[in-house]
């Protein structure tokens, strides 16, 4: 085991805090040390070792050598710790708490230097999840995301817990999280390179305000996306923010210009926030890359498809041509249908409608993509109708396809119905839209690099 997969991947690991010692600015409190090993005792399927400094107890008393250790005291009983376990033969460390002072970085550089240890942070805040294990050193109690396909590194702590949150709120699947604070040794290069290999992530999330090896990051991406897409949401685009950035967690932001061409060559898909962020993971976890920008809409209301089509043309996708054949045989489905792209199945459509059109447009040549939508209010559908789509979707594996339950009540019981099934679900047609240029997006990528498998 390398001392990076010791991060995610230990049998044993140590927490090492206090159960009196509170800063008055900064994350070290008892509270924050009961908090960890209760859900480090709660999910991680290995061995669990606690250390309280005030309590005086021995390393020399552990039954075995833990891989990784997670501390969370200020700064100089942080090192004094570290110290202890690198001595004792600790492959690597999380530092959870922050407030290091430049000589203090140092001291763990050379700790480094010394012993052949990683170290994450300082000022990771919550540390790593990995869902395959149960290693979760985070600080909020119970909080565990479901398990699946879906990676996440995060330089601040704030912006991996808005995602975080979200991740659980809407049963997105994890594979690894990591809050990664100062990077002053692991940085997103090693982690993209442990993610390559991680055989439970399919798809890898970036949040990043700088990077401190540009090259070494690139040339591990280009190896990435030919096998996982990397999507990337860059804080820092402003002046006023990269200054901030730069203060906050101790990286260069560097110029968006030149980020933004980086992620190009690299084949990073670059998203605006943090919502389109995970929209984007999800529909690249389920759905294939789309090779053509040829979208059709199926929807049971006229308005919403309307803004779809609005929405496909504005992002420089294109409204499919169907077939003079696929257009005869949808219409003589049902009096007044109008296969006019994009096609009105009309408000009274269930189930068997959604299926017959469907099976037709997913056949049809002249189409990459598909966009559907159902709003139940107003309209006959329920949402068990909603199963047929993913059972006709399966048979071609090939072209992208997702769901737009359009507004808030809609949304929710549609994504009750096939959310955990492999159909991507959205509330507003837009969204929807946007991952199909997405899934387009990477499909360019493959074809750029020679990697793409069309139809």
């Amino acid at each position: 085991m390398s001392e990076v997969d010791a991060i995610f991947e230990p049998s044993g690991v140590i927490l090492i805090g206090s159960s009196k010692l509170r800063e008055k600015v900064g994350l070290s409190s008892p509270q924050l040390f009961r908090s960890v090993t209760y859900n480090m005792k709660k999910f991680f399927r290995g061995e669990v070792y606690v250390k309280d400094i005030e309590k005086g107890q021995d390393f020399e008393a552990l039954p075995k050598v833990p891989e990784l250790a997670v501390i969370m005291l200020p700064p100089e009983k942080s090192i004094d710790e570290a110290e202890k376990c690198a001595k004792m033969g600790v492959k690597a460390f999380i530092m959870i708490t922050g407030g290091y002072k430049d000589e203090q970085r140092q001291k763990l550089l050379r700790l480094k230097e010394r012993h052949g240890v990683r170290i994450l942070g300082p000022n990771t805040v919550m540390g790593v999840i990995n869902t395959a294990n149960g290693l979760n050193t985070t600080f909020e109690m119970d909080l565990m995301p479901k398990r699946g396909s879906i990676a996440v590194i995060s330089q601040s702590g704030g912006v991996g817990a808005c995602l975080l949150d979200w991740a659980c709120y809407y049963k997105i699947g994890i594979s690894k999280f990591a809050f990664m604070g100062d990077k002053i040794d692991v940085d997103d290069a090693d982690l993209l390179r442990y993610l390559a290999k991680d055989k439970e992530t399919r798809v890898i999330c970036l949040y990043m305000e700088g990077v401190k090896n540009g090259r070494k990051f690139m040339e591990e991406a280009r190896k990435i996306v030919v096998e996982k897409p990397i999507l990337a949401l860059k804080g820092g685009i402003t002046q006023e923010s990269a200054y901030r950035a730069k203060s906050h967690t101790a990286s260069m932001a560097g110029s968006d210009e030149i980020f933004d061409a980086a992620f190009k060559k690299a084949g990073i898909i670059r998203v605006e926030d943090p919502e389109e962020l995970l929209n984007a993971a999800v529909a690249l976890s389920k759905q294939p890359p789309m090779f053509g920008d040829n979208i059709a809409i199926v929807s049971n209301v006229g308005g919403p498809a309307i803004l779809a089509a609005d929405a496909v043309a504005r992002i420089n996708l294109k409204l499919a041509r169907l077939s003079d054949d696929t257009k005869r045989k949808i219409e003589s489905l049902h009096p007044g249908l109008d296969a006019t792209n994009p096609i009105d199945i009309i408000a009274d459509a269930r189930a068997d409608r959604y299926k017959k059109i469907l099976e037709l447009v997913l056949a049809d040549k002249n189409v990459d993509g598909v966009l559907i939508i159902n709003m139940l209010k107003s309209c006959f559908f329920e949402p068990e109708d909603a199963k047929v789509i993913p059972e006709i979707t399966a048979k071609y594996p090939n072209k992208p396809v997702v769901d737009v339950a359009t507004g808030g009540e809609d949304f929710v019981l549609v994504y009750r119905a096939i959310g955990e099934s492999n159909i991507p679900v959205y509330n507003l047609p837009e969204k929807g839209v946007k991952v199909l240029k997405i899934l387009r997006t990477y499909g360019k990528i493959l074809e750029r690099l020679g990697k793409a498998q069309k139809n």
